[in-house]
């Protein structure tokens, strides 16, 4: 086992303070827990994958992490106009009145997102099986796709289109599913890490990573979200009284098809615009 890095008792620290912080309702802790707390966490994840591993997202692929930061940011707000326009489904309470300041900090959150998944998954794999070295040194291959990849991509298609044309929050699970049947087959025809390519070399570990990160995650999102003064509220149709935080409970069961989503739609854009050494995620 290697020595825990400096930054991750920061990172430790930086979450412990903060926390503190939202309880004694400090300032700026009260209403800028979120993103302190994820950067926080994302520092502490990243120790933690190191000590174990010896490779981790800031030693080894710092470039790529900020890209995926950076990336992390407009995707989000791609569900931010979905929310806004069609399915509803949470709103802001105790937003900064200064629009600068406002922007600044839905960027530095949602700049955490994507990131916080990925450390998180990493942690996963890191935990559940040692022998993932040897997998990630095995680039992937093209995928031929047959009938049922491109019915995927139609389905998923349709999943992403309908919300735009009709508005209700039972649309949701529609979004948080649809751009992993719309892009995942065609990252897999592209070369790129993707499920469906996992799928044909019979290797399940990314995604049950993933799925697990998602929940982890989505526990931590709302227990932070919980205490804070800027926060988000939700709108889910069925149970909506019944609820773990602020999040209905039926809706926990979106956070880990979200992580699989954020890891697809990352991918696509990587494989776009990323010239860079690319790092496997989640195994």
């Amino acid at each position: 086992m290697r020595k825990f890095p400096l930054y991750g008792w920061l990172g430790l620290l930086v979450i412990i303070v903060s926390q503190a912080g939202v309880f004694a309702r400090v300032e700026p802790f009260y209403h800028w827990h979120t993103p302190i707390a994820w950067t926080g966490y994302i520092l502490l994840a990243d120790a933690l994958v190191w000590t174990r591993r010896g490779n981790s997202w800031i030693r080894n692929n710092p470039s790529e992490l900020f890209f995926v930061a950076c990336a992390s940011v407009p995707l989000w707000v791609l569900f931010e106009m979905y929310n806004k326009y069609s399915i509803s489904s949470w709103y802001y309470i105790g937003l900064p009145e200064v629009r600068l300041i406002r922007y600044l900090g839905y960027a530095w959150s949602f700049a955490t997102i994507i990131p916080a998944i990925f450390q998180t998954a990493d942690v996963v794999s890191s935990l559940r099986d040692r022998r993932a070295d040897r997998a990630r040194a095995e680039p992937p291959a093209p995928v031929h796709l047959g009938w049922v990849g491109w019915a995927m991509v139609g389905v998923g298609a349709a999943m992403v289109v309908v919300p735009i044309l009709v508005h209700t929050p039972k649309l949701a699970a529609s979004v948080w599913l649809g751009f992993i049947f719309l892009l995942d087959p065609l990252n897999a025809r592209a070369g790129a890490e993707s499920i469906v390519g996992d799928w044909q070399r019979r290797r399940s570990a990314r995604l049950v990573n993933l799925l697990i990160a998602g929940l982890v995650c989505g526990f931590i999102w709302e227990f932070w979200n919980y205490w804070v003064a800027t926060k988000w509220i939700y709108n889910v149709p069925i149970l909506p009284n019944v609820k773990i935080f602020e999040m209905p409970i039926l809706g926990f069961g979106g956070f880990p098809p979200f992580a699989v989503e954020c890891f697809v739609m990352y991918v696509t854009v990587r494989r776009l615009l990323w010239r860079g050494v690319s790092r496997p995620i989640a195994v």
